[in-house]
Order: structure tokens, then sequence, then C-alpha cells
């Protein structure tokens, strides 16, 4: 008689996303991550325009650190008629898994840019490269509930297997995307606010609602972020941390 299939939670990922400021830096922050954080299985690098180093290229230094490392591909960057100028780096370099996100145009539009949406670069990826694992993101604060629903459903359809949350603030609004999308994997986010100046950042531009209990403290931003931990593994779902001018060691030591 074949055996039931497991009912077991999935085991949750944990993921920090360390950003590329120079090879030095980065270099120092994944022995960090080596060193005090043996749960850490996987990091995730954005592509920042203002930094030398491509997310993709970022990644082949995580090897021998972390067991995955995923780099941000912006959509907007990326030419609809010719191939895609990262493949032959992902396959020699053994990257199975990157994050396509929309990328905001660069100040003052220094560097070229297409008309292309995230749909179109999944759809791009998962013809050119079909054995990458594509994930998109997901933004709780830009529209309403159905609308980022519909979205989220549309980059299934267009090849994603999952997704990167932009970071949440409040365990009540997890829940409820939670709901709206039982099946999906996500990689629940969490970032770090410890100054006004970041407040007004994720408030301002990005619309984030932060719970009235809010402080702008290592405390308070440690147990969100052993809370978020525990709220992802109670579903089989993952988590990344995005840690912004905190110490990573303060930051997370005992926690992951």
């Amino acid at each position: 008689m074949p055996e039931a299939p497991s009912t077991a939670p999935k085991r949750t990922r944990i993921s920090i996303e360390l950003v590329p400021r120079s090879l030095t830096h980065l270099r120092a922050e994944l022995q960090t991550v080596a060193e005090h954080f043996g749960n850490v299985d996987t990091v995730n690098i954005p592509d920042l325009l203002r930094f030398k180093t491509r997310s993709w290229q970022a990644c082949t230094h995580a090897a021998g650190h972390v067991q995955r490392a995923i780099p941000h591909i912006r959509a907007i960057d990326i030419d609809p008629r010719k191939p895609l100028p990262m493949a032959d780096h992902l396959r020699q370099h053994g990257i199975s898994e990157v994050l396509i996100v929309s990328g905001d145009p660069p100040e003052g539009m220094s560097s070229l840019v297409y008309n292309v949406t995230a749909l179109d670069i999944l759809r791009k990826f998962r013809r050119e490269l079909p054995e990458i694992k594509l994930y998109a993101g997901l933004d709780p604060y830009r529209q309403s509930f159905a609308a980022e629903r519909d979205y989220a459903e549309e980059k299934l359809e267009a090849g994603a297997s999952g997704f990167f949350t932009q970071p949440f603030f409040d365990l009540r609004l997890m829940e409820l995307y939670a709901e709206l999308l039982p099946d999906a994997e996500i990689f629940w986010g969490v970032t770090t606010v410890m100054s006004e100046r970041t407040l007004n950042y994720w408030q301002e531009r990005n619309k984030a609602v932060l719970p009235r209990t809010f402080e702008p403290t290592l405390a308070w931003n440690r147990q969100l972020a052993a809370d978020a931990l525990r709220f992802s593994r109670e579903r089989g779902q993952h988590i990344y941390y995005m840690p912004v001018t905190a110490n990573l060691k303060e930051y997370l030591e005992g926690i992951v």
C-alpha cells in the first residue's frame, strides 16, 4: 500500500539581503554570515546601478559561504530583442535562482532602459533559461489587496515559482497575504528601521504601513525578526532579512 503524502511543513529557507557596495565589503559580510549564522542557507543580492558590481556577478562570491545566492534582475534593463545578457554567467557559475523585479528608472536616465514589465522578462527567462527557478516581487503597499493578488497570479502564470515580498512590519498584514496566496512559495521580507530618516523612506516612498507599537530601536526590530521567522516556519515558508544601517551580528544573533 503506498505511503500517504507527507503533511510535514517544508524546511524554511533563511536568506539575508547583502548590498554589493564593494567586493571587499561583500566578502566581509559573507564571512560574517558563514561564521555566525549557520541556519542561513541563502543570500539575495540587489542590482543597484550606483555600484560597479552587478548582482549576478556578486553572487559568484557567495560560494563557500552559503548554499545558494539569488541575484535580483531589473526588468527594465533587459532588451527584449536580444538574448539575456547574464545567461552565460548564470550557467557557468551554477546560479539556479533569480528574482525578477520591475526596477526603478536610473536617476537622470543615466543608463538605457526598456519599455518592458516584470511579466515580459519572466516569460523571456522561461523561454531562454528554462532551468532557472524564477521569483517575482510582491508589494503589499502599492495597490489594493485584490489587485496585488491578481498581479501575483499573473506572475505565476508568466513563469514565477514564488515571491520575495517587500518588507513587512506587522504580522497581521502578513497573515492577510498568506490567506490571499495560500499555495505560493514566499520569502517574507523583514528589514530594520532604526532612524527617522529610514522611517520616512518607508512611509513616504514605499507607502509602508507600520503598527502603532513601532519603535525605532534594536529591541523592537529584533522582536519583529524573531516573530516573522516563527510565522514563516509555522507555514513552511521562507524569510529574508534586509539589515539597513544595523550591525548584522547585533541584529540577528540568537534569532537565526
